[in-house]
Order: C-alpha cells, then structure tokens, then sequence
C-alpha cells in the first residue's frame, strides 16, 4: 500500500484461508483512515492461503516460512515492516470503520502509552473477555482457572481480577495484559524490548510482550469507543464452525501449550517474587493442569 506507512498490520496466518481474506478485505475498506501496509506471515499452512493471498491481495506483503509457532511467526515480519507503528493483528478478526484511525490517534495522543488494544466481539455477540486482562500472578490464575471465583463473583476486585470484570467494559481504562488478536505498539518499543519472546511457541507471548513493555514504564491501554469482531480459536480448533479443520493431534498441542506456556511466564517473570517451596508448588500445579487439559481434548474430540 503506502511506500511510507504509518502503520504495520502484521498477521501471522494459520490454516485460516477464509478467515484471513475476510480480515483482509476489512482492513482494504478503510485504507484512507491512516497510510498503512500490510504484512502476512504463513506458518506453513496447507489450505491455500498463501496462494490466496498472492492472488486476490497483490497489495499485501506475503512471508512464508515454517510453522514456528506464534512469536517466531509474527518475529519473522520485524525486518520487512516500516511503519513507525505496529499493529498484530489476528486472522480471525474483521476491523471496522474508525478503528485504525482512532486507535493510532489515541496512541499517538498518549505519549505515556505502550500498548493499546480495542473492543473484540464474537460471533455470538459477547464481549471477548479475554481482552483485557490481568498477570497470572498466582492468587489471580487460582481463582480464574482453578476455583472459577470470577464467574460467581463477576463484579469482585478480590475474585474477579483477571478478566477486571470489576470494570465496565466500555471504559477506557489501563490494564495488565492485551490479547494478542489486536496489539498496538510503537516499533521502537517493539525494538527495544526485543518483540515477542521465541521461548513461547503459542499463548503467554501477548502477556511477556505487556510484562516487558510495562517495565519500560510504558501503559497498556484497553480502549472500547472502537471495536472489531472476532471469531476467536479458528487455528486452535476452538470454534465449533472451524473444528472440522483441525486435528486431534493439533488440538492436543495446542492444549498443552498453553500449560507450557503459563510455566515458561511463570519460571520467567514470577519465579523471583515468592519462596522456592511456593514456586516448586505452583509449577506442580501447572503440570496437573497440563494433564487435565489433554484429557480434556481427548474426550471432547
């Protein structure tokens, strides 16, 4: 598109030919809203997409490579993008009208912000909680994952953390962690913290990248006057409509990596913060966690 861009989409695609053009053509109907260019970054996928995109979006800058997984993927485009701001974008979404432009103005607006985020709504037309979110800290990820307080107590400051279900979902406000589905960044920042960390192969990468650029002194802001729509676990299998696309095989990597995951975050970023006893707890923890997940994919299939 723009020879001198403003902005970077970058979108790590997956298997998801339908959902990517769908996506893409979103993002051409509002290219006077800022100069942008877009980037697409193939994990090896089967379906067709990459011809796809050479074909119907001659526009697009198209990197292909093996499936490296969620940070090497979206890594791969660092050298290719020119745009003084990047955006990750997911496959699965669809933008709508104001969303590029307001989200660049605000970040722009907002020198103290690092990270910025919108409204995600799924098909069913809920609100992806998964929006905004809090560090899985271990208070935090015992009452969301293991206890579930927060869906009995959705409106508690003590029980409902992870997901701020304490907050209204139409406010502005700054927040721990963004998804990775729509993440708003400044490339130097990207830069100097090193963009998504390789030690994650899928899921947690979005929360190291908010932990990293919050260390740097930076906000992270959830921003809901805008919002785009989101299909949300079309790659991992997750979506009914989607499933029939995905393996057992895959669905059960994609279970275990996300227990992976949370012991990478946790060895990385919490390890220094509580005793060794607690910590060695917590990573027993994880690990039946991890069974319970391939269990669950087992008898879901």
């Amino acid at each position: 598109m723009a020879n001198n861009p403003e902005l970077s989409i970058i979108i790590l695609n997956y298997n998801t030919k339908e959902l990517l053009a769908d996506c893409l053509n979103s993002i051409k109907k509002y290219e006077n809203e800022i100069s942008f260019e877009v980037i697409v970054s193939d994990n090896a996928s089967q379906d067709g997409s990459a011809q796809m995109v050479k074909k119907d979006f001659p526009w697009v800058k198209m990197l292909e490579g093996e499936n490296v997984g969620f940070s090497k993927g979206n890594n791969r485009a660092r050298k290719y993008a020119n745009g003084k701001l990047v955006l990750f974008l997911n496959p699965d979404t669809v933008v709508n009208k104001g969303v590029l432009k307001k989200t660049t103005d605000y970040i722009k607006k907002h020198k103290e912000v690092g990270a910025l985020s919108c409204k995600l709504v799924l098909p069913s037309g809920e609100i992806d909680k998964d929006a905004r979110r809090s560090f899985p800290t271990p208070w935090v990820a015992f009452t969301h994952l293991v206890l579930k307080l927060d869906r009995i107590f959705p409106k508690s400051k003590l029980f409902s953390k992870y997901w701020y279900g304490y907050l209204p979902v139409d406010k502005t406000h700054e927040v721990d962690v963004i998804q990775g589905a729509f993440f708003l960044t400044w490339k130097n920042i990207l830069d100097k913290v090193g963009w998504f960390d390789e030690d994650y192969f899928f899921n947690a990468e979005d929360i190291d990248l908010c932990w990293k650029i919050k260390e740097e002194g930076y906000k992270i802001i959830y921003y809901p006057d805008v919002f785009i729509y989101h299909v949300k676990g079309a790659s991992k299998g997750k979506s009914k409509k989607w499933r029939h696309k995905v393996t057992l095989k895959h669905r059960v990597k994609m279970k275990l990596t996300e227990a992976t995951s949370m012991e990478i975050f946790y060895r990385k970023r919490l390890w220094n913060k509580y005793p060794i006893w607690f910590n060695w707890f917590v990573i027993f923890g994880i690990r039946i966690f991890k069974g319970i997940k391939f269990l669950s994919v087992i008898f879901s299939f």
